[in-house]
């Protein structure tokens, strides 16, 4: 039988088969994707055969070619890699500007790996009603920053369902992975998103200003206007998987645009002469921030780094 995957608990899979029917399902055997070393080889948003035995135990024997999947570094084995869903049209990386703070590094780490695999990203600037004056002009200037690049940007207040109503337009018909780190709101937004979905929420932690994992597993839910919506525990940092450093660059839209000016075509943009990046970062055409992200994505092959979120 043909079915989706619709929830990843990390031992079971829940496979929908065409027909509707819902099944527990685990791998069949020694069961590992081609070339992906990864720490669980199916993922929310694909597509499987599965085959039930006697007992009703159903089994998980084929993966159907994906259209996409974005993926990041394990954070428990260094040479894993954690895919977050496959087949999606679009991801909502939702971002806080305070309680907690969503680093600039984070959402650049982020949007690389979205470029790397032709995955649409929209940042979803969530707790409006958290921020005071200073907050609210920080985060206008992060919003003109990725507009300007090329990056859609939304605000909300999923608490107080402000700008909900936008969202919902954006998510219809489509398959849409929600992220970010721990705490920025994701499960109190699916819940504006979906009324009677009543996803368990948590306070933030007083102590450290972070968020808490509310959701421990991978799960795709149906949207009242049509789509669907993928949401995936909280992640603290995001590892970059698999670049290679001369790739970096290409997946920063505005660093990729200028480095065709750059007086060599193999140029790092760290030290060379003639480099139109630097030039570019000295005149503020580039942003530091950006720049800055770059860079630490260039030291991404220190096994440690991944691990953090600054």
């Amino acid at each position: 039988m043909r079915g989706l995957v619709i929830r990843n608990t990390g031992s079971w899979y829940v496979v929908r088969t065409d027909d509707g029917q819902l099944f527990d399902s685990k791998i069949k055997g020694n069961f590992r994707l081609k070339g992906i070393r990864s720490t669980s080889p199916v993922a929310v948003g694909d597509y499987v055969q599965i085959v039930t035995n006697a007992e009703g135990t159903a089994f998980i024997t084929d993966i159907e070619d994906r259209k996409n999947y974005i993926i990041r570094k394990a954070s428990n084995l260094s040479k894993q890699s954690h895919i977050l869903a496959a087949n999606i049209d679009q991801v909502f990386l939702v971002v806080t500007i305070s309680h907690p703070e969503t680093s600039t590094t984070f959402i650049d780490r982020f949007l690389a790996s979205a470029e790397a695999y032709r995955i649409p990203v929209s940042l979803i600037f969530n707790k409006t009603d958290c921020y005071d004056e200073q907050d609210k002009s920080y985060m206008e200037a992060m919003i003109y920053l990725y507009n300007s690049i090329g990056y859609h940007c939304y605000t909300c207040s999923a608490l107080l369902n402000e700008g909900v109503d936008t969202l919902k337009e954006v998510l219809k018909d489509k398959t849409t992975l929600l992220s970010g780190n721990s705490g920025v709101g994701k499960s109190t937004l699916l819940n504006a998103l979906i009324p009677d979905l009543n996803v368990k929420t948590a306070e933030i932690s007083t102590t450290h200003d972070t968020g808490m994992h509310t959701t421990t597993f991978s799960e795709m839910f149906d949207l009242p206007t049509g789509g669907q919506i993928i949401d995936t525990p909280g992640i603290k940092g995001f590892g970059t998987f698999d670049f290679e450093r001369e790739e970096v660059g290409h997946y920063f839209r505005e660093i990729f645009q200028k480095a065709a000016e750059c007086k060599y075509s193999n140029c790092s943009h760290i030290h060379e002469p003639g480099c139109a990046v630097l030039k570019a970062v000295e005149e503020h055409i580039i942003s530091e921030s950006r720049y800055n992200s770059y860079l630490s994505m260039l030291d991404d092959k220190d096994e440690d780094k991944y691990r953090q979120g600054h």
